[in-house]
Parts: C-alpha cells; structure tokens; sequence
C-alpha cells in the first residue's frame, strides 16, 4: 500500500533585467497524517510592479496563504480552507493600500496555487501567473489570465489580490495521475517562451526539475523578456491509493472488545452497567479511577467486524468527537490510556433523551421549546463550521440533562467534508439517517447539504410542538418525483390551534421539499420561531386539506359515491 503522497519539486527565479526581484514562490509539503488530512500546497505570486510593496505582497500572499491553510481545521475541505485564507489575505493587503498616499499604488500581487490532497489537484488562481499540466506529450494551462492588453506595451490587471476587497477566485479541482507533472510560471517566463519550448526544454532535463526551471527563465531572458523570471515545477511519483485489503486490515488493527460484564476491567475501566444495546453497538457507564469520574464506553457490534464501511464510520465517530468543541455537542474523551480494543470514552450524561422528553411533554409550551431548539441549533451550527454534516439528526440522538443543558450525540453518519475528500476504496453513502428525519433530496439520491441537516431540524422542531410529522409517515416511503409532488404539508395549526400563524410559517419554510426554499442557516428558524416574520404573519387559517388531508380525500370520495348513488337512483327513477 502507497500510504503517502509521493513526489518531486523544482523552482528558480530570477530578478532578470531588473533591479530587484518582485516574484515570490513556495511550497509546504508536510509528512504523516497532516500530508493525509490537508495535503501538499504550492504557490506563486508576481507583485504588481506599479506598487513600491510588490514584493512585500508576493512575499506576504505566498508564505501566509501556506502558513494558514495548514492552520485551518482538519475537517474543512480545500476549497474551503483555500478560500477563507485568500479572503483574509486579500483583506489585508486590501487594507494596507488604503492606508498609502496613492492607493493605486498598494500592496497588489497576482497569485496561483496548488493543493495536492490525495488524488486530486485543487487549483485557486487570481491574475496572470499560470499553472500548466504536463501529462505525457501533452501540456495544457490550467489557469486563464486576468488581464486586459490596452497596447502591445501595456498590460492592465482585472484581478489580483489587494485591488478590491471583493475576492473573485478561479476555482477548479482535477483528478491526477501518476507522471503528471504541474508547473507554474510568471508572465516573464510564460508571455517570452511559446508552449512547444516549454515542453521540449522540460523533457531535456528529465528528472532535473531544478535544471528545467533554470533552463526554462534563461530561454526567456534570451527572448528579450523584460520581467522577473520564476518557475517551480512538481512531479508525482507515487499517490495515495489504498487497496481494500490495506484498508480492512488498518482499520481492524484494534481487535472487537469482549463481552462486558459489570465488575470488569477493561484498559483501566471499571464497567458498572449496561446503559443501552442495540444491533450497532453497546454502552457501558464505567468509573474512570484515575479522574474519578463516570464515563461511558461505546464498542462496536460483533455484528459488524468484517464491515469496513461501518468500522470506518465508528472510527470516524470518535474523530468527530474530539474536534467539535461545544457545550451542545457530546464530547469523546481521550482514553486514559492504551487501547488494546476497539471503543470510545464519552462523557457521561444524567437525563432522557429528547424523544423520552417529549413523551412526557406531549404539548410543551412554545418558549420551553424555543428554548431546546436553541441549544439544538448551537450544536449544529458546530458541526457545520467544520464542514461536517451530522445526517441523522433525531430525538433518539438529542439528550437533554437534568440541568436542562441539551446536546447531540452520535457521530457514526457524520459527513467530514476534508476526510471525504480523500480516495478511499470503502464506498459511502449519505442515505444513513431515518427516513421520517432524511430530507428529500437526499431520499432521491442526492449529496447531502448544510439543508438536509436543517430539514431534520425543521422536522424535530414541528414534532415537539405538535407530537407529529409534517407529513405524516408517508415521507419516508415516496422517493419518486410524483411521490413527492403528492406529499402536503399539514399545519401545526391542525395539532395546536394555539401556535401563532407566524410559528406554523416558520416551521413549514423549514420542512420545504424543495431545498433551495428551505432556511439556509439553523439560526434562521430559531429566529423566526421567535419573532414574529411578516412573510408568515398574515397567513390564512388552514383549509381541511391542510389539516386532515387523509379525512380531506375521504370526504371527497364519500361525497363522490353519494353522488353516484344519488344518480343511479334518478336514472333508475326515469
């Protein structure tokens, strides 16, 4: 098994013809698990020569957009991380120029770079710096320049960072093969050497990248380029692909724990009890003697030891569990000490969970229940700021303690958005939640979304209020389009006639089968459920069919058949 990216780096740059060297270059390729969760990053940038700072901004962009993007969370997708750092980095040197006498003479900088994270090349581009590919006899730009040519002389910049503190980034992502080979150029080197050049003295070199780039600036200042010169070029030798037997094998590295009974010891856990079994895992409360204090352990199935996709997502959930820090969210504690079997130590919590909860508060009044949803909507807006998606979001899954404090817990369907990006034989699905609680498009076999998350939210929302689903039971039985098109909502009006019209606007925005009309953040709903929206406001008091329309359609047939009968009689008659 390959476990780790593989690859080879060349760079040269050069001042040319000019007095100082405006150019900057870089690249980080880390080792271990962070080469695996955020991958290898290069960068190139040509500070904008009108500007006294134009190195200063190619310099700043370049080591800082490599410095932060390793800095943001694990779980964050490239192009997430990429663009939340480009979006402060441009701010920056946005506010930078202002402060300048002439602000178009401000810290301004093209800027192109890389992100290599398992198989795939994640490009971010603003100006006219370029990235080519070189696959076999082939090489092919990635990036188109941002720039406008007002004569054969002069050359004016659409984008770059730190002219407008509105970003435009050129986004693309791309699969990579082994022998593929990325370089980047300024306009110095790109604009003086013609493509067939390019690729010929890359050849030359073979496996000298460092003598390729020397060779490709020094082809350009013979053409005449008045510019700084600078390339850097990167090879892949090897990539990450896993096989299935690799992965089983990594993933079963910790053997399925035996059987626990109250009175053992297992790592240094006193198991005391029990707490709940079901056919995916088991939850003991056991003492931790060395913190003094009760904790839960969760072990994994018998049921499932020769599963890799359910061994994956237990493993996972504890990767979850200790990166999404907050007081509404299930913390996973790091184990006292050495496993030896495959579990997870969870804090202990006192109290029900949100469907006991409800059993016994069948019609809870609307500020207590504002006040749950609230605390729910806080634990989702965590995992969601870190690109992970909770997808079975339920009572079952919401706990609520004897303090009141209201969390939600297990992990094992999260969707990681950084670790989804990495090649894995294991195949996934996002159809792991409960039907009644899985928003529509994710039944009809689509992505799921920061939406579908709040579709389930909408769905627990209307439930505790009313003690019932928006759609009855028959949203998790119609998958197809025209089963969809069937589906109405019934107004939380129908259960509690006291809600506010407002309230039962909300909650049916929230619930929406089509999610480009549903809220797109959880605080939203909050909000509304709060304060009265005049969207909602003066809505209509709901007509039968969006009461009952089970007792809708039966009176229309009753009323059908009495009419049939009433004119078989008459034709009878005459």
């Amino acid at each position: 098994m390959t476990r780790s990216l593989r690859l080879r780096l060349g760079q040269f740059s050069d001042r040319g013809v000019k007095p100082a060297n405006e150019d900057f270059h870089g690249a980080l390729i880390p080792e271990g698990e962070a080469l695996t969760l955020k991958g290898a990053a290069f960068a190139i940038a040509d500070g904008m020569s009108s500007s006294e700072s134009a190195r200063h901004a190619a310099e700043y962009a370049v080591k800082n957009f490599l410095n932060d993007y390793f800095a943001t969370p694990d779980s964050w997708t490239v192009r997430h991380s990429a663009e939340r750092v480009l979006s402060a980095l441009n701010r920056w040197l946005c506010g930078q120029g202002a402060r300048m006498l002439d602000p178009a003479r401000g810290m301004v900088t093209t800027f192109s770079a890389l992100v290599l994270k398992s198989t795939t090349a994640h490009l971010f581009h603003i100006g006219d710096t370029r990235i080519w590919r070189l696959r076999d006899a082939t090489l092919e730009p990635l990036t188109q320049d941002h720039h406008h040519w007002a004569s054969q002389e002069r050359v004016y910049l659409n984008r770059a960072l730190g002219i407008d503190p509105h970003l435009d980034i050129d986004y693309r992502s791309l699969a990579v093969e082994v022998g593929d080979g990325f370089l980047f150029t300024t306009d110095g080197v790109h604009e003086y050497v013609p493509p067939l050049e390019i690729k010929r003295l890359i050849g030359a070199n073979g496996d000298n990248l460092d003598a390729a780039c020397r060779a490709l600036t020094a082809a350009a200042r013979a053409a005449g380029s008045p510019d700084n010169l600078t390339c850097q070029l990167l090879r892949i030798d090897e990539l990450p692909l896993p096989d299935a037997e690799s992965v089983f094998r990594q993933l079963t590295e910790l053997p399925m724990p035996p059987e626990l009974e109250p009175g053992m010891i297992l790592d240094g856990y006193r198991i005391l009890r029990e707490i709940h079994a079901s056919p995916a895992s088991q939850l003991y409360l056991a003492l931790d003697p060395d913190a003094g204090r009760q904790v839960v352990l969760k072990t994994p199935s018998v049921n499932f030891e020769d599963d890799p996709a359910y061994l994956e997502r237990f493993r996972h959930e504890e990767w979850v569990g200790r990166r999404v820090d907050s007081p509404h969210v299930l913390k996973v504690i790091e184990p006292a000490q050495r496993r030896r079997f495959l579990y997870h130590v969870l804090e202990y919590l006192d109290g029900q969970t949100l469907r006991q909860w409800m059993a016994e508060h069948p019609r809870p009044p609307l500020a207590e229940a504002r006040d749950i949803l609230t605390q729910i909507a806080r634990g989702i807006r965590a995992f969601h700021r870190l690109d992970m998606l909770h997808r079975d979001l339920k009572p079952e899954n919401i706990h609520i303690d004897r303090h009141g404090t209201v969390r939600i817990m297990d992990f094992g369907s999260v969707k990681i958005g950084g670790v989804a990006e990495i090649a894995s034989p294991v195949e996934q699905t996002d159809l792991l939640g409960t039907r009644n609680y899985t928003a529509p498009e994710v039944l009809r076999g689509e992505p799921a979304t920061t939406r579908s998350d709040l579709f389930a939210f909408g769905v627990i929302a209307y439930e505790l209020l009313t003690g019932r689903l928006p759609y009855g039971e028959r949203l998790g039985r119609e998958i197809s389009a025209k089963g969809m098109a069937r589906l109405r909502y019934v107004s939380a009006r129908s259960a509690r006639p006291d809600l506010p019209v407002w309230v039962d606007g909300a909650l049916e925005k929230a619930v929406r089968l089509d999610p480009q009309r549903r809220y797109t953040v959880e605080t939203e709903l909050v909000y509304d459920l709060l304060h009265p929206n005049p969207d909602f406001a003066e809505r209509r008091n709901p007509s039968l069919l969006e009461r009952n329309p089970v007792g809708f359609w039966r009176g229309v047939a009753l009323l059908s058949l009495l009419a049939n009968l009433v004119l078989l009689y008459l034709l009878h008659r005459g």
